[in-house]
C-alpha cells in the first residue's frame, strides 16, 4: 500500500496537472465558439430617424396599411408569411386583388386585425396581435408615449412613409422592409428598377424649357358632392411635378392634401384633368376602375365624373384631356406606373416612348408575388 502511494503525484503536482488540463479545455471551447457563425443584433433607421434594433429578421410583422402588403409582395415570394396582423383594409388594394392574394396565400384569412392608418389606434390591439415588429405610417404614427408602451412590451416599432413625401421617402421604406425581412438584396433590386424609370422621366423634364401644363388631379373624384379634393405640397402633387405638370393645388394648399373650391379650379382652368377611383367608389358617382371593371364601365363612369357642373367647363375637358387612374396605384411602390401614365398624359410630346403597360409587364414578371391585372388607367374617348 505504501509503495502504491509513493508512486502517486504529490497534491501540489496533481493540482498543477488539473489546472493545465482545465486550461486546455477552455482553449478548445474558445476555439469552437470562435468557429461558430457570429450572431449580433442589426440596426435599421426609420423615416423619423429612430434606430430600430432587431436580433434577427422579423417573423411576425404588424402593418397599418394594406398597401404595405403589396410592397412586401414586390420583394418576398410569400408576403403573408411574415405578417401577424394587417388592417384588413381590402378597399385599399381592391377586392379583386385581395381575392387573388387569398387564393394564393390562404393564411391571410387567419391574420389578426390591426388598426388602419386611417382609423383609430389602439396599443392594446397592437399587443394582442403579438408581433415582433410593428410598422406604422408616418401620417398617422402613434404618439411617443404609445410607442414607448409598445416597445416596453418587447415589440420593436418602425415608421415608414409612402404618403406624405413618397418621392423622398418611399425608397428608404422599401429598404427598411427588405432589411427587417431578410430580403435586403431583393429590395435593393426593386429600388433600382423604380429609380431608373423615374430618373428617365426626371432627366427629360429637367432638360425641357417648355411651360408646364396646369394639372388638376382629383383623388376619389365625385365620391361626395363636395368639390374638390386635391393634393397640395406633397403626396400625388409630387408625381405631377415630376411628370412635367404644374399641380394647381400646390399654390392654394400648404399641407400634403386639402380641398379646393370649385371657383378656384375654374379660375385656374387646368389643361389636364385626372380623376382617381376604384372599387371603393361603388355606390357613388365616382370612377370605377381597376381589376374587375371592363373598359365600358371605366369610360361611362369617367365621362360621368367629367360631366359634373364646373368640371365640364374646364379647358381640359373641352380639349379632350380627361384621364382616370386607379387610386390603388398611389401611395405604394406601384406609383412608378402612376408617374409614367401621368407623364404620357401631361407631356405626350416628350414621352411617346414611355410604355406603362410594358413596365407593368416587367413588374409582374420580375417582382410581384401576385400579378396586377385589369384596366388600371384610361383616357376618356
Amino acid at each position: 500500500m505504501q509503495s502504491i502511494l509513493s508512486r502517486l503525484p504529490s497534491p501540489s503536482r496533481l493540482c498543477s496537472r488539473l489546472a493545465k488540463a482545465f486550461a486546455m479545455v477552455l482553449v478548445a471551447v474558445a476555439s469552437v465558439i470562435a468557429a461558430l457563425p457570429a450572431h449580433a443584433d442589426f440596426e435599421v433607421t426609420d423615416v423619423t430617424g429612430r434606430k430600430v434594433v432587431l436580433a434577427e429578421p422579423a417573423r411576425r410583422i404588424l402593418i397599418d396599411d394594406g398597401r404595405y402588403l403589396v410592397a412586401l409582395s414586390l420583394i418576398h415570394p410569400d408576403p403573408v408569411s411574415v405578417l401577424s396582423a394587417w388592417p384588413k383594409d381590402i378597399h385599399r388594394i381592391g377586392p379583386e386583388l385581395y381575392e387573388q392574394y387569398r387564393q394564393k396565400f390562404p393564411a391571410i384569412e387567419q391574420l389578426k386585425q390591426a388598426g388602419s392608418s386611417a382609423g383609430n389606434f389602439s396599443v392594446e390591439q397592437v399587443l394582442a396581435a403579438e408581433p415582433d415588429l410593428a410598422i406604422f405610417s408616418l401620417q398617422s404614427m402613434p404618439t411617443h408615449d404609445e410607442i414607448a408602451r409598445i416597445e416596453a412590451a418587447g415589440v420593436s416599432v418602425a415608421i415608414i412613409d409612402f404618403f406624405n413625401q413618397p418621392l423622398e421617402n418611399l425608397e428608404s421604406g422599401m429598404r427598411l422592409l427588405g432589411a427587417v425581412t431578410g430580403r435586403a438584396e431583393q429590395a435593393e433590386t426593386f429600388v433600382a428598377f423604380r429609380r431608373a424609370h423615374l430618373d428617365r422621366i426626371a432627366q427629360k423634364i429637367a432638360a425641357d424649357r417648355s411651360p408646364r401644363p396646369r394639372v388638376f388631379l382629383e383623388p376619389h373624384a365625385a365620391r361626395t358632392d363636395e368639390c374638390c379634393v386635391s393634393p397640395g405640397r406633397g403626396n400625388i402633387g409630387n408625381y405631377i411635378e415630376l411628370a412635367g405638370g404644374e399641380n394647381i393645388g400646390s399654390a392654394a394648399i400648404p399641407s400634403v392634401t386639402g380641398t379646393l373650391n370649385l371657383e378656384y379650379v375654374i379660375a385656374t382652368d387646368p389643361q389636364v384633368y385626372v380623376a382617381t377611383g376604384g372599387p371603393h367608389m361603388k355606390g357613388t358617382n365616382g370612377l370605377l376602375i381597376g381589376p374587375g371593371y371592363d373598359a365600358d364601365t371605366v369610360q361611362k363612369t369617367l365621362a360621368r365624373v367629367a360631366a359634373r357642373n364646373g368640371i365640364s367647363q374646364l379647358s381640359a375637358v373641352r380639349d379632350g384631356h380627361v384621364h382616370g387612374v386607379a387610386h390603388q396605384l398611389l401611395n405604394s411602390p406601384l406609383d412608378v406606373l402612376t408617374v409614367e401614365v401621368l407623364a404620357t398624359w401631361i407631356r405626350p410630346d416628350l414621352f411617346s416612348d414611355i410604355d406603362p403597360e410594358k413596365t407593368l409587364e416587367e413588374l409582374n414578371g420580375r417582382f410581384l408575388a401576385v400579378p396586377l391585372s385589369g384596366l388600371n388607367w384610361d383616357s376618356l374617348r
